[in-house]
């Protein structure tokens, strides 16, 4: 993203479009009539994280659901249309229901605009707690039996062919690395098990990891809030 674009998401990512997000689910779940969203209608990409407050004082949230995408996309529509992926068709969770929903809000990574895209040098060229990491790389049991497997990004002059099917991808946003306590090779290694690849992870095929650096820029909100904003938008019904 642009130095201007990435300035203005300061300005962009606010408690409205958590709302927003609330509302698209709310709505869903009982057929209510959707409040028009006033905020800018910018594009980013972005994450929608779900996750279920616990009963029980000093207990972390439970999560209940976390989809984005990478390709910018109208804020208007798609806060709305990942607030409902992600409570209904992460496959990780079964889906959202009516009852939970006072229980609901958006804690860390919460809706998350993801900005300064940034190619990086190597697999390490980033900064824990600064940082999410999307990593893409070829399927090493497609390279044949070598002792110096060459990386995609090598001026080798022997480079087997590969296609898209070929490539194992996997994301990890900011927050998740230090909240897992993770260095970077440790988090860099969990991304290719993500991405799919259960064979062994060395030097060799860590080289052949291209990573792409972002940020994002997150806000949260909780039920209590919800049921406030819309009552002040002319919902009387909401309890």
């Amino acid at each position: 993203m642009e130095g201007d674009q990435a300035d203005k998401v300061y300005n962009v990512c606010t408690p409205e479009h958590c709302f927003r997000a609330f509302d698209a689910l709310y709505c869903a779940l009982t057929s209510s009539e959707p409040i028009s969203p006033n905020f800018v209608d910018e594009k980013y990409p972005l994450f929608v994280t779900w996750n279920t407050r616990s009963s029980r004082a000093g207990r972390p949230p439970r999560l209940r659901g976390c989809i984005g995408n990478f390709d910018a996309m109208p804020l208007r529509e798609g806060l709305a249309e990942y607030a409902l992926i992600s409570a209904f068709k992460d496959s990780r969770f079964r889906k959202i229901e009516r009852r939970e929903l006072p229980s609901l809000e958006f804690v860390a990574p919460r809706i998350s605009l993801l900005t300064d895209f940034e190619d990086a040098s190597s697999y390490l060229d980033w900064t824990v707690g600064t940082h999410g990491i999307y990593i893409s790389f070829l399927n090493p049991s497609l390279y044949p039996p070598s002792s110096s497997a060459p990386s995609p990004l090598s001026s080798s002059a022997y480079l087997p062919r590969f296609n898209s099917r070929d490539t194992l991808t996997a994301t990890y946003l900011p927050d998740v690395i230090p909240d897992q306590g993770w260095d970077k090779v440790e988090a860099v290694e969990s991304a290719m098990r993500k991405a799919g690849w259960n064979g062994a992870i060395t030097e060799e095929t860590l080289r052949t990891v291209k990573l792409r650096r972002y940020q994002s820029r997150k806000c949260e909100v909780g039920w209590e809030e919800f049921v406030q904003w819309r009552r002040e938008n002319g919902d009387d019904d909401i309890s």
